[in-house]
């Protein structure tokens, strides 16, 4: 798995970075076909945005959040990130049944 973290507007700090990391390891426990994670981190006044990319075999998946704290911003992007992967993982299981 190859994970990209930009900033925009703001630094990615180890503290950040070590936080999201933990994070998506959540998603690779669910599905381990993981190919390419890229986050971007952005600041616009007082609102912190989260949003990732994740290529899968199969599927882009999307998901974007905004928080007044951007640890809680990565934190409800990764929730969405989870179901989307979990949804994409049923799919693949259904149709080869």
């Amino acid at each position: 798995m190859q994970l990209s973290i930009s900033g925009h507007h703001l630094d990615i700090t180890e503290a950040i970075r070590q936080h999201s990391e933990e994070k998506l390891a959540k998603i690779k426990n669910h599905f381990d076909h993981l190919i390419n994670i890229n986050m971007i981190l952005e600041v616009e006044k007082d609102v912190k945005k989260a949003e990732a990319t994740i290529h899968i075999s199969g599927a882009d998946l999307f998901a974007k959040a905004e928080s007044d704290d951007m640890y809680v911003s990565i934190d409800k992007m990764v929730n969405k990130l989870d179901a989307q992967v979990r949804k994409h993982k049923e799919k693949l299981n259904n149709h080869r049944k």
